[in-house]
């Protein structure tokens, strides 16, 4: 499967890299100005990590798709592709030619995904969104903070949508193997935001609108502090709950009547947590976790530096050393879903601006020639 990736940031994007890990080449269509995530914060000279690590197993080609030859180009691409994504605001495609419908009289087959920020109908279709913008709009961050609302750092509204790029994808490429038929796949910030918050956005007629939506356990489920670093604990269950008491030397409390639930552990919070706390300061929170193994679940606060040598991480081969013409060597995630039978592809780096642009067009029938040509317009870079 052939997808081309017009979008940028990260959710199309990393839609995209999650085909190319299940198989799909993806071609990666800048514009003159590039991706803007290649301009994040970043102390990787010359390169962003964070586009680094959104945009692994693509090749890389620059257009100009406001000329006319780089339209051209494009719709060249177009006809042997069998995905076209991207994230333009819902007016912006029309106008450039590459709207849904123009590309379906052209090629009837295509998978044509839009990702946008409220959807492509309503009065906010054309608000610029953000995952954090998504984040506050839809409740997150007051659900998140305690006095004022705490955004959720590292993208998750993103992410989660571009899992829905390419879980949507891969259901319409399903049905076209079916029926031949391609289609329009809409994914926008907004319903990834409240996808997200299904068991808050339960509303019934029996219950005011503003009642508790908070699916925090509170109290014991949660982080402590242990004589050194901190642990998240969760002991939800009768087994687990009666579990930790024993290993924390309290085993009395797991037999209290008053403490049986979860909820009656929450109400009670307040006497419950000093007591624990007091226990876990016996021990560091690496030491607990060895202590709690696999009975108790847990897991001490760790740096994200340390995923890369966890054995657990290794042991599932979740990540990969890649080759980048301008970084050098860099190690990065790799393989978000596992599937049997054969082993994937190995992955490779996300390309350097503009670094496959002269191969992609040889490959698809351009001349040295014409590819000069398109260079010395600035059509393609």
């Amino acid at each position: 499967m052939r997808v081309l990736d017009l979008s940028a940031y990260i959710a199309g994007p990393y839609g995209c890299t999650l085909l190319a890990d299940m198989g799909a080449e993806v071609i990666k269509v800048e514009p003159p100005a590039g991706d803007n995530l290649r301009k994040y914060p970043s102390t990787i000279e010359n390169e962003s990590r964070a586009f680094l690590g959104v945009n692994r197993s693509k090749r890389g080609i620059v257009i100009d798709l406001k000329q006319a030859d780089g339209l051209a180009v494009l719709l060249k691409l177009v006809d042997s592709a069998d995905v076209l994504v991207h994230n333009f605001r819902p007016s912006v495609p029309e106008r450039l030619g590459i709207g849904y419908e123009q590309l379906r009289a052209r090629r009837p087959g295509l998978i044509y995904c839009a990702v946008t920020g409220y959807g492509d109908t309503g009065p906010m279709k054309d608000n610029a969104g953000y995952d954090q913008v998504l984040q506050t709009f839809t409740g997150i961050c007051s659900l998140q903070g305690q006095a004022v609302p705490e955004i959720v750092y590292g993208s998750v509204v993103d992410y989660y949508a571009a899992a829905m790029v390419a879980s949507g994808v891969s259901a319409a490429l399903f049905e076209r193997s079916r029926t031949g038929r391609g289609q329009y796949v809409g994914v926008s910030l907004l319903r990834s935001a409240l996808a997200m918050q299904s068991a808050r956005l339960v509303y019934t007629e029996a219950e005011p609108l503003a009642i508790g939506r908070d699916m925090r356990s509170g109290g014991i489920t949660g982080i402590h502090p242990g004589r050194e670093g901190y642990l998240y604990l969760s002991a939800n269950t009768p087994h687990f709950w009666k579990t930790l008491c024993e290993r924390i030397g309290l085993p009395e409390l797991a037999a209290d009547p008053r403490y049986a639930s979860v909820r009656d552990r929450a109400t009670h919070a307040a006497e419950l947590v000093p007591q624990l706390r007091a226990a876990l300061a016996q021990r560091t929170a690496l030491e607990w976790e060895a202590v709690f193994g696999t009975d108790v679940p847990c897991a001490a606060a760790r740096a994200v530096e340390d995923m890369f040598a966890h054995p657990q991480v290794l042991a599932e081969g979740m990540m990969a050393t890649m080759q980048h013409p301008v970084v050098g060597s860099y190690q990065g995630f790799s393989e978000a879903v596992r599937f049997g039978g054969r082993a994937p592809a190995a992955p490779f780096a996300a390309p350097a601006f503009g670094q496959h642009s002269a191969e992609i067009l040889a490959a698809n029938g351009y001349t040295p020639d014409e590819i000069a040509k398109l260079r010395s317009l600035n059509v393609i870079l």
